[in-house]
């Protein structure tokens, strides 16, 4: 393989780990705010309920 080959191979590989972590971030942020309203779901029922 040429140089320009490997590295051209070592900066796609970078890009996609780098696509990846910023997917997994986003999906941690999507589940944190679907918990933040859950709960906020669920203690507006229980004032109702009172």
């Amino acid at each position: 393989m040429t140089t320009t080959v490997r590295i051209g191979a070592a900066i796609v590989l970078l890009l996609a780990l780098t696509s990846c972590a910023n997917t997994i971030r986003g999906v941690g942020h999507d589940t944190a705010n679907a918990v933040n309203a859950t709960q906020a779901a669920g203690r507006s029922v229980d004032r109702a309920v009172q």
